[in-house]
């Protein structure tokens, strides 16, 4: 692709932090430059000294500042140069980011294309929080930048519903993010003796669904004596639902806290259920790493996934994250593996392969960057 893209996070796209959006703009910045496209990250943080890890692709750091609508004019003035050079186009990560909104509107004055992706800001659950402040910030602020926007990007079909409810005239185009996962980390095998499912990301009670997550398994463990939940992360509801669950975990659910890497995955492959209840996300990038593991997953609708689950036979999908709901997902699934183990585990790993191969996806955002070819959602 001639197009240079630049893609603008809040942060420094580290793949080693619990961070979703940071960790999948770090893999599409590295699929695209594997595939030969001309690309940069830039991040804007407070701080632009401390080490990261090595990249396939060139990344700059800018200042964030404490005024959260101020941004650094180096970075502007880098575009403005950048886009007289090259014909580049910027990829604006996150959405309720004061800053991306002064951004974009230095981007327009100065002609230069942009692609926003808002990460999950737009579903209808993610809104309920903080309702009317950002029912105020939407009209004032966002408004803007989205309808400005060449296309607003969207990972899956709650987003562009929701996109589409807040901005009459914003254009969408719906296309998820990859995943791949090198053979190596597949050493650790599930424990015949017992039955774990397990959870990998931030502890946050409501959103990520762990209240219906928790009560759906203590129920679940009643039954099944060699059940366990594993919970591996950090976060703000960490230290409440262990004292919550204190009482009536009979040791069954296990706090791993933040895990990486190698020790993450030896961890996950040990799961025979990967569950992900989520009221609201983009794309969780967690289910794609346990699918391509092997592990059947148990989600909701609102991680933009369930189809993709339905179509290859892989796991259970909730309509709604309640407890009881869970609690059905864990009994089906315990069923199918009793008798299709094998199948189940392929198929996992098939939905992986074929619908989110990161080279195959590369010609649909091709086509979104460049916007005369591109069809919208």
């Amino acid at each position: 692709m001639d197009t240079k893209v630049i893609h603008i996070v809040l942060g420094k796209a580290n793949p080693a932090r619990m961070n979703g959006v940071n960790k999948v703009v770090h893999e599409l910045a590295t699929h695209q430059v594997l595939a030969g496209w001309n690309v940069e990250v830039w991040g804007i943080t407070r701080d632009l000294y401390s080490e990261t890890p090595k990249r396939e692709y060139n990344l700059r750091l800018f200042q964030a500042y404490r005024n959260l609508y101020k941004v650094d004019n180096s970075l502007v003035e880098a575009l403005t140069i950048g886009h007289k050079k090259n014909n580049i186009v910027v990829h604006l990560h996150g959405g309720f980011i004061p800053t991306f909104f002064t951004l974009a509107k230095k981007l327009v004055k100065n002609d230069i294309p942009y692609v926003f992706t808002p990460h999950g800001s737009y579903n209808e659950i993610a809104l309920r929080r903080s309702f009317y402040l950002k029912k105020l910030y939407l009209k004032i602020f966002e408004k803007n930048l989205a309808n400005n926007a060449q296309y607003v990007h969207c990972l899956g079909k709650s987003e562009v519903i929701g996109t589409k409810k807040l901005f009459k005239n914003a254009k969408t185009y719906l296309i998820p993010y990859g995943f791949n996962l090198i053979e190596e980390v597949y050493k650790s095998e599930p424990q015949p003796d017992k039955f774990i499912i397990g959870f990998c990301g931030r502890m946050d009670a409501y959103t990520k669904g762990l209240d219906a997550l928790t009560e759906g398994f203590l129920k679940f463990s009643n039954e099944n004596p060699n059940a366990e939940l594993w919970l591996i992360g950090d976060g703000q509801d960490l230290q409440s639902l262990k004292r919550e669950i204190a009482p009536f975990g009979n040791g069954k659910v296990i706090f791993y806290g933040s895990k990486y890497g190698q020790e993450k995955f030896d961890l996950l492959s040990q799961l025979d259920v990967f569950a992900h209840p989520s009221r609201n996300e983009g794309l969780p990038t967690a289910v794609l790493e346990a699918a391509s593991l092997g592990i059947p997953t148990l989600i909701t609708e609102a991680t933009n996934l369930g189809d993709a689950i339905r179509n290859y036979s892989c796991g259970y999908v909730m309509e709604q994250t309640k407890g009881k709901e869970l609690y059905e997902g864990l009994c089906f699934l315990k069923k199918e593996l009793s008798t299709k183990s094998k199948q189940v585990k392929a198929n996992a790993k098939k939905m992986v392969t074929e619908s989110f191969n990161w080279f195959t996806l590369l010609n649909g955002y091709a086509k979104m960057y460049t916007s005369d070819h591109a069809e919208a959602a």
